[in-house]
C-alpha cells in the first residue's frame, strides 16, 4: 500500500451497507492513503453504516442518499459544497435487481423490477456524474464505478443485471466522452465475485464462485475486498490522470482465459 498516494485528495464513497463491501473497504484504504472521505449509505441503511464507523474507531461522516433520485443529489451536492467545497473523485458502488430478475426465465422478469435494476444499477452512474462536475476542483476529478461480467457473456445466472452491467459500460463510456473536456475522469473496476451483501441475494451465487475456482489463473479469495479497493483507490489517484473510458479487471485473470484451467476442481 502507498501511504501517500490520496494525500490531499477529498473523495465521496457511496454505497455503503455493511463491513464486508467494496465500499467500506475502499473507504478505509484511502484513508490510510491520506484521503479525507465522506460516506452515503441508502436511506434505511444509514444508521447501521454510522454504526458500523463508530464500532471501527473511523472518524467518517455518513450521509443518506438514494443515487435513483435526482432531487436527493441535486440536495446533498449543496450539503457537501457548504460543508467541505470541492471533491476530487467518487466511487459508485451501487446495485440492485429483484430476485426474479436474477434468476429463472430470462423472459418472465417483472418489467418493473428491470426498470428498477437499470435505474439502480445504471443510470444512477450518471446521477453521481452529476454531482461531481457539480463539485470538481479546477484541476479535475475522477469518477470510477464497479462492474462485473465486463466481457458481456451470458450467465447461468444473474439475468437482467448481466444486462445492467453492460449498460453500465456503456454509460461510463459516454460519460467519459463528454466529461474529458473538463478533465473527469470515468473508469470501471470489473471485480471478481466477492461475498458482500449484494452478492448473497443473486440465487445461485456459488455458481459464479465454482466458475472462479477453476478457471482464474490467480488465486481469487471470495472474502477479501481489498485488491478491488486498492484498484479503485488507483484510479482515484493522479497516478490514473491519463485513463478514461477504461474497465480496470481485478478478477485473479478470469476475463482472460478462454476455458477452465482446472476442470476437475
Amino acid at each position: 500500500m502507498t501511504p501517500h498516494l490520496l494525500t490531499g485528495k477529498r473523495l465521496l464513497i457511496t454505497g455503503v451497507a455493511t463491513e464486508d463491501s467494496i465500499a467500506f473497504a475502499t473507504a478505509c484504504r484511502a484513508g490510510a492513503m491520506g484521503a479525507e472521505v465522506v460516506l452515503t449509505a441508502f436511506p434505511r441503511d444509514v444508521g447501521t453504516v454510522r454504526q458500523l464507523v463508530e464500532d471501527t474507531g473511523s472518524p467518517l461522516e455518513v450521509f443518506p442518499l438514494d443515487l435513483t433520485q435526482r432531487s436527493e443529489v441535486d440536495g446533498l451536492t449543496e450539503i457537501l459544497r457548504s460543508r467541505f467545497g470541492a471533491f476530487d473523485g467518487a466511487l459508485h458502488a451501487v446495485a440492485f435487481a429483484p430476485k426474479d430478475a436474477l434468476d429463472g426465465p430470462f423472459v418472465e422478469a417483472d418489467p418493473a423490477g428491470i426498470e428498477l435494476a437499470f435505474r439502480t444499477s445504471a443510470w444512477s452512474l450518471s446521477n453521481l456524474a452529476r454531482l461531481v462536475v457539480a463539485l470538481a476542483p479546477a484541476g479535475g476529478a475522477s469518477l470510477v464505478g464497479l462492474d462485473f461480467d465486463a466481457n458481456g457473456g451470458a450467465w447461468p445466472v444473474y439475468n437482467w443485471m448481466g444486462v445492467c452491467k453492460a449498460a453500465l459500460g456503456s454509460t461510463a463510456r459516454y460519460l467519459a466522452r463528454d466529461l474529458g473536456p473538463r478533465a473527469i475522469r470515468v473508469n470501471l473496476v470489473a471485480a471478481g465475485p466477492l461475498l458482500t451483501r449484494a452478492a448473497r441475494g443473486i440465487p445461485r451465487f456459488d455458481a459464479l464462485l465454482d466458475a472462479w475456482a477453476t478457471t482464474s489463473p490467480l488465486s481469487w479469495s471470495d472474502s477479501d475486498p481489498t485488491p478491488v479497493a486498492d484498484a479503485v483507490c488507483f484510479l482515484l489517484s493522479d497516478l490514473a490522470r491519463a485513463m478514461t473510458g477504461e474497465v480496470l479487471h481485478v478478477d485473479g485473470g478470469y476475463h482472460a482465459m478462454a476455458a477452465p484451467l482446472h476442470p476437475d476442481r
